[in-house]
Formats: C-alpha cells, sequence, structure tokens
C-alpha cells in the first residue's frame, strides 16, 4: 500500500508523503478496500515521522444514525451533544438514547417533536413508555441485539433511558435554552418498582473454576495466543504481564489499560525496598510486578481519565492496549487452556468478575480482611460499596451459623438411666418404671420429663425416689442399667437461671410454687424445702468424643 501511495505522489521520499496527498486519496477513492484500512496507520506512522498531520478521528461508525427521528428533535439532540462536556463515549451513549426517545415521539406524541413543547403530561407519556419498551424498539440497527430481540428492558436500562432525557431537560433549562415549563428531576424520576430493582451485583466466579483460569494464566505459553494471519499481535511477555495483572490485582479493566510505567512496588514489612534487593525472592512483596524490559520504548499517551500525558505501561506499536482486550481475547484464551466454559450461570465470565472474586476469596480466607482493609484494596470510596463485594462463600455461612450455637443455645443433657430387663421382660409395658432421669439426689420416673415444669428444680413428686433411698440403692446394684444422655430443651427462664445464679432460680421456683407437678400436687402443697437443689445439667458438646 506504502508504494501505491508513492505512484500516487509521484515521488519515493517519504517526506513527500503529505497530509492533502492522503486527504485526495480518501476522498477519490483511489486505493482498494483493504488498502483504505491501512490508510489510516500508514498516516499515523508518517505523522509520527513528523510529515504530516495525524490522520481525522473517524468515529461515524460508532454514532447512531438519525433515520426516522424528526429533524427538529435531531437539531436539538447534535446540539446538545455539541455542547455537552461529558466524556465523548458517554456523549455518544446520551446521544443514542435520545435518537430513540425522538424516534417515539414520531409514533406516539407528533406535537411534541420540540423539547420546548414537553410538558409534564410528556414526561409521564416517556416514562410509561420506557416501562413498556422490549429490546429492539425504536432503534436504527438491531443487528447487534438479534438474539434478544423482543425482550423486556433490564431495570438498569429502563432507569438509564429515563436518566439520559432527564439530562437532557437539565442541561437545556439551565442553559437558557428555552423556557423552564417542568422540573426534570421530579417529572422524569425513575418510578420506584425501577429503583428496587437495581442494585450493585458482584457475580463472583465458582471457587474450582476460578483455580482452573489461574493454573491456565501461569501456565501460558506461546501455542495458546490468539493469532492472526501476522502471528500473534502482541507479543507473549505482553500478554503474560496483562493476564497476571487482571488474575492477582482485582483492578479494573480501564485500570489496568492506564497503568503507568514505575507502577510496580516492592515491599517487605512495610518498608519499601530496591527491587534489585536480595529478599525479593524469600520475603518481600511485589504490589505489581511487570518486567521493565519487556516494553519497548513509546510515546507519551493522554490519559482518558486525567487528560494527563503519561507513559502508559501496556502499549505497543505506539498504541494502547484497549481495555476491552481483557474481555475480548486474555479470558477467551484462558477459558480455552484451563476447559472452562465462557459463560457459568451467572452469566458471561468478564474482566470485572475477577475484581469480586478475588475479594470474596479475600473475604472469606481464613485469616480474613476486614471490611475496611477490603475496601482500601479495592479503592473504594465508601464502604457500602464494599459491602456488595464482601460476598459469604457457601462453605462459610454454614460455619459461621454452626459455631453461632443458635440451636445448642438453649440445650442442654441429662443422664438417664435405662432398666433393660424392664424392657425385655415386658414390665415396661405394662407401666412399670423403666427410665431413671438422675437428679443428683435422686431419681425421677416420669417418662415425659423434658417436658415436666419442675425439671429445673425438682419438687419430690410421687414420681421421686431419692438415692439415699433402699429402692434407689437396689436400683443402682442392677447389672443391666444403661447410661444415657437426654437432651433438655430450657425455656429463657430456665436459661436465666443457669447463666444468672441464685436470684434468678429464686424468680423461677416462686413462679412454679403453685404449679402442678406430674402427681397432681404442687410445691407448696409438697412443702418443698427452701434449698431445692438445682438440676445437675451439662452443656451440648458437639463433634466427636475424645
Amino acid at each position: 500500500m506504502v508504494s501505491q501511495l508513492f505512484l500516487l505522489n509521484c515521488s519515493p521520499y517519504v517526506e513527500d508523503l503529505s497530509t492533502d496527498l492522503f486527504a485526495r486519496v480518501r476522498e477519490s477513492g483511489a486505493l482498494t478496500a483493504e488498502g483504505m484500512r491501512g490508510l489510516h496507520p500508514v498516516q499515523r506512522a508518517v505523522a509520527a515521522l513528523g510529515f504530516s498531520d495525524q490522520p481525522p478521528r473517524n468515529i461515524s461508525t460508532k454514532m447512531a444514525g438519525t433515520a426516522g427521528v424528526p429533524a427538529e428533535w435531531s437539531r436539538w439532540a447534535e446540539r446538545w451533544y455539541a455542547t455537552s462536556t461529558l466524556t465523548p463515549t458517554v456523549r455518544r451513549h446520551y446521544r443514542a438514547t435520545l435518537l430513540k426517545a425522538g424516534r417515539w415521539l414520531a409514533a406516539e406524541c407528533p406535537d411534541s417533536v420540540s423539547p420546548e413543547r414537553w410538558t409534564r403530561q410528556t414526561c409521564a407519556s416517556w416514562t410509561a413508555a420506557v416501562e413498556r419498551l422490549k429490546v429492539g424498539d425504536f432503534v436504527e440497527r438491531t443487528v447487534a441485539h438479534r438474539d434478544r430481540i423482543g425482550q423486556p428492558l433490564s431495570a438498569a436500562a429502563k432507569s438509564e433511558h429515563l436518566s439520559v432525557v432527564r439530562a437532557f431537560f437539565r442541561d437545556c433549562q439551565e442553559w437558557e435554552w428555552f423556557p423552564r415549563r417542568f422540573d426534570p428531576q421530579r417529572s422524569l424520576t425513575t418510578p420506584r418498582s425501577i429503583r428496587s430493582l437495581i442494585g450493585p451485583n458482584p457475580r463472583v466466579i465458582a471457587d474450582d473454576a476460578w483455580a482452573k483460569l489461574l493454573w491456565a494464566g501461569l501456565n501460558l505459553e506461546a501455542d495458546d495466543l490468539f493469532e492472526t494471519a501476522a502471528g500473534p499481535f502482541y507479543p507473549l511477555e505482553l500478554v503474560r504481564a496483562v493476564t497476571l495483572t487482571w488474575l492477582f490485582s482485582g483492578q479494573r479493566s480501564d485500570e489496568i489499560a492506564r497503568l503507568r510505567v514505575g507502577c510496580i512496588r516492592w515491599q517487605r514489612e512495610g518498608t519499601t525496598i530496591a527491587g534489585d534487593s536480595e529478599v525479593l525472592a524469600r520475603d518481600a512483596v511485589c504490589l505489581l510486578d511487570v518486567p521493565t524490559h519487556v516494553r519497548p520504548e513509546q510515546p507519551r499517551f493522554t490519559d482518558r481519565r486525567t487528560g494527563e500525558q503519561a507513559d502508559l505501561l501496556f502499549s505497543l506499536r505506539a498504541r494502547p492496549v484497549s481495555p476491552a482486550y481483557i474481555n475480548s481475547t486474555i479470558i477467551p484464551m484462558l477459558c480455552s487452556k484451563a476447559g472452562v466454559p465462557a459463560a457459568d450461570v451467572r452469566g458471561n465470565i468478564t474482566s470485572h468478575r475477577a475484581r469480586s472474586t478475588i475479594a470474596s476469596q479475600l473475604y472469606n480466607a481464613k485469616e480474613p480482611m476486614t471490611l475496611f482493609e477490603l475496601q482500601a484494596w479495592l479503592g473504594h470510596r465508601s464502604p457500602q460499596s464494599t459491602q456488595h463485594y464482601a460476598k459469604i462463600s457457601p462453605n462459610t455461612l454454614p460455619r459461621a451459623y454452626r459455631d453461632a450455637g443458635y440451636f445448642t443455645r438453649n440445650l442442654r443433657t441429662i443422664e438417664v438411666l435405662v432398666d433393660r430387663d424392664a424392657v425385655a421382660s415386658g414390665a415396661a409395658a405394662a407401666g412399670e418404671p423403666w427410665q431413671y432421669y438422675d437428679l443428683g439426689h435422686g431419681l425421677c420416673t416420669y417418662t415425659f420429663f423434658e417436658q415436666c415444669p419442675h425439671r429445673m428444680a425438682c419438687a419430690r413428686c410421687d414420681f421421686y425416689t431419692p438415692k439415699a433411698s433402699s429402692k434407689g440403692h437396689l436400683l443402682e446394684a442392677k447389672e443391666n442399667l444403661q447410661k444415657m444422655l437426654a437432651s433438655i430443651p430450657l425455656t429463657d427462664e430456665e436459661q436465666a437461671a443457669i447463666d444468672d445464679g441464685q436470684s434468678a432460680l429464686d424468680q423461677l421456683l416462686e413462679r412454679l410454687a403453685d404449679t402442678p407437678t406430674p402427681s397432681g400436687q404442687t410445691p407448696r402443697q409438697l412443702n418443698v424445702p427452701v434449698g431445692t437443689t438445682f438440676l445437675p445439667i451439662v452443656d451440648v458438646q458437639q463433634g466427636k468424643a475424645p
């Protein structure tokens, strides 16, 4: 193609390739379609040598068309687009939504195609229309949404449609382009039914799939790189650097693309150390390890966020790596190598899901990060944002629930003696006592002991047998007695009697003084002594016995 440019210019010298020549070639279409695709990078190279101007930035393919939009509404939208101070990407997105609103106006409200004629009623109609919008409605091209045509818009998309028109009218009113007839913040507010469905939802990658992606990234080889007809677009060293940064840094794809030369920091025990120190291999922590010799000399670029001239770390051939490179190339390459599907039940594996996955693993680690430490690591301004990333893993939640001891809080055990002879002979079926609850000072033969209101402090009814009696001695002398433990649920008052001591026990005894025992008599009728012995119960012990 360069040879064709020399022939068209009638000169074999690069310094004669002027800006006018490139402009004439574009207008005349003298080159083939393949040559026209290469005209832009050739002019960039000639401009870098100082012989021509930089080529014009062609964004027409990214701009939504105005077909079907009323001319009046389109004029106002273009005027807003040329005046707004938002970033170019956001302005293009807003413009596309405004054109969609214009097509809706042409179909539903042709009398309001001028923003000056909008009223609160028009705003209400637009809000109702957004609620019912489906994918593909009032757009010029539907190729990108072929698989989703006819599906309802998501809550976030509906809110965005309303916020775009709201911002448009707010700006136009503040710039005094037309009189203020309504308050956009109130008339175009997002309905509560839509707001309730919107919220951050970081999608964590499953541990097994993430482990496979880590293995694939750590074992990346030249054969794994996606190739074009001319071979891999980026060298293996740069791809490895981008991959490991994505796998371990927890940064957004845009932040990775904007990393600057010199961002590597080595630390040991909180102290910054030199990169060539002898302790690096053993004790130091590298916050971002990218070999400096991989990156050839590159020109300075304008940071998209700050507008500063910066030496971007990931750049090659005088162009920075695109923020979309991780989603479009790195992740499919790792999924292919690791044998992991590119999508799971939560959706496609994207660059941002690594951020939420690493954050959740740090929060569920054996020595987990606190919420504020995780906030600093993620770079969030508010801990409320970090809470959405601190996902409790399925293993951590049951373990924490078990350790909380919710079911064992009001549960204790008591020793029970089971008379196996009475069971085997059939005496138990005939009504003879066969189980004896050990009260310490005596035994209780009441079958439903766990339901007895006096189980914490026995009132010595007819089911009670003192251990010191002859019957108690004969029972303990039996050989076929089997000792077991029975669970006793406690009420809140009984739990307080255990935790708070004698005063709470006295209150419990006072309340039960006139409550009938299983034999029918009350403790007051039985003349229970004041120094009633407390039931000898023990805490429930979970796990295997030693």
